[in-house]
């Protein structure tokens, strides 16, 4: 057990490293294009990648997670699944060349042609990729994730950059996610050889797993992709534009805080699903030390958005503040229940994960269409605060399915860090109201820097001082405390 543990804090640590280096080279380019590119490019390409989105969950059949779950496969697992997957990426990139047309006319802009054009390689390109890169994860081995993730980044990142500054067109974002894409395929192979053979033995066997993980995929793409396909045809490219750049930056925070973790916890949680009691136990542990981490993330995010935004991507990107703010709460207070994927995926129960999306589809799309023709804009991202707490609850009841822990059993231990973050939110909202956002970037700068480490230190001390008042209970705190006492004792003398 403790090898195990050892094993995926190792893996916990490759995949943090991997997650910050990647999404920070992500960052820097969202922000660099931000000021070479206008908010309508970033739109039209997200119409591109929202269709491809939708072909490609209508055809996912997870099978990389079947791979996980499976307890030996064989070198014809391997080779069926990679076999599937470039049928279905030839699919996916035939028919996505096939709509060009239409789907263009439908927006009134040709360029979309072009974009769903260079796109379908990206599909078949994503059919090609190693099957066996994700035993990686099954055998808690990380650092060739770290290696797939970070060159892909670096290579859009420059690709991007580059023919943005010659070009100033939306194609900078296309080539970098083909060179990227590219890339991610050849480094592959490059850390876990393989030569695959065509095969399609074991696919029977293969999608009576993945079968309810394929239709969860479905509704949720088209569930959180309809409302950007709403937004493009009746607000514009323009809006389009700022609210899936607001959407992106707002989600970053509490998912890179929960990425490296539920990377590691699948596997981790299929290794326990023999006994319930350690499952859940399992569960308290990971799921508190997430909220820890991924609550103030997302809290934080949506404090210090406007001189973000301001300071690193200009003036003109400033309607995104919005969708920056009102949705980066919601995804940080979701993280809350942010563990029942891959909870219910180690037990076997993906029919509670396919019951969960099918009830937020049906709830999520008519309060998007109702907010959209009430409020606009606005209304869609009012809506989305109502479906994100509706789908918080559902989470939480899939685990309550899984583990017999009750709603107030999987919040209760994470109380102090609801607190602190509301704490943390009292105090830098009203300084975020009197700084000075007209001066220069220096001054903004400034304010950034004041507005994060102030944040830091409220909701540290606060956590803290809850910790101490409650009898420091087990947590996050108490391994902290630990890692902290184990550092001071290094550096004092013997």
């Amino acid at each position: 057990m403790k090898n195990v543990r050892s094993r995926l804090l190792k893996g916990a640590i490759w995949l943090s490293g991997a997650r910050l280096a990647s999404n920070l080279l992500a960052t820097i380019s969202t922000f660099v294009l931000a000021r070479l590119l206008f908010p309508s490019d970033f739109g039209l390409v997200a119409l591109g990648t929202v269709t491809l989105s939708i072909l490609t969950s209508i055809t996912n059949i997870s099978l990389s997670e079947a791979l996980v779950q499976h307890r030996d496969p064989s070198r014809h697992h391997f080779n069926t699944v990679w076999t599937l997957n470039l049928l279905r990426g030839v699919l996916i990139g035939s028919v996505l060349a096939l709509i060009t047309v239409p789907v263009a006319r439908y927006y009134s802009d040709y360029r979309l042609e072009n974009v769903m054009f260079a796109l379908s390689g990206s599909a078949i390109l994503n059919g090609l990729e190693n099957p066996r890169a994700i035993m990686l994860t099954k055998q808690l081995i990380f650092w060739q994730q770290f290696m797939l993730q970070v060159s892909q980044k670096l290579v859009a990142l420059l690709a991007s950059v580059v023919i943005a500054l010659i070009y100033h067109s939306y194609w900078a974002l296309i080539g970098g996610i083909l060179l990227g894409q590219f890339v991610s395929v050849l480094v592959s192979y490059t850390v876990l050889p393989f030569r695959p053979a065509f095969s399609i033995a074991h696919a029977r066997e293969l999608f009576s797993f993945s079968i309810w993980l394929t239709f969860c995929e479905i509704i949720n793409t088209i569930n959180w992709n309809f409302d950007q396909l709403l937004v493009g045809k009746f607000i514009g490219k323009t809006a389009l534009g700022y609210y899936v750049v607001g959407n992106n930056l707002a989600m970053m925070p509490s998912r890179e805080a929960t990425a490296p973790l539920t990377g590691t916890l699948f596997p981790a949680f299929s290794n326990l699903a023999h006994d319930p009691v350690r499952l859940a136990a399992a569960y308290r542990r990971a799921q508190t030390l997430v909220t820890a981490v991924a609550l103030p993330a997302g809290v934080g995010m949506a404090l210090i958005a406007d001189p973000l935004v301001r300071l690193a991507m200009g003036e003109r990107w400033l309607p995104a503040v919005f969708v920056i703010r009102i949705l980066a709460a919601v995804f940080a207070f979701q993280s809350l229940g942010s563990l029942a994927q891959p909870l219910a995926m180690a037990a076997g129960r993906t029919q509670l994960l396919f019951k969960r999306d099918l009830q937020a589809f049906l709830y999520r799309v008519p309060l998007v269409i109702v907010g959209f023709y009430f409020g606009g804009f606005a209304g869609v991202l009012y809506a989305r605060v109502v479906t994100g707490t509706a789908g918080l609850l559902f989470n939480t009841n899939v685990i309550t399915t899984v583990t017999g822990l009750s709603l107030w059993q999987q919040i209760r231990p994470n109380m102090r860090a609801v607190a602190s973050v509301l704490l943390m939110a009292a105090v830098l909202a009203p300084v975020d109201a009197f700084s000075d956002k007209g001066s220069g970037h220096w001054t903004i700068a400034l304010n950034l820097c004041v507005l994060i480490i102030a944040g830091a230190v409220v909701y540290g001390v606060a956590t803290f001082i809850l910790w101490r008042v409650m009898g420091r209970p087990e947590g996050p705190e108490t391994e902290l405390v630990q890692v902290a006492s184990k550092v001071w004792r290094s550096f004092m003398p013997v």
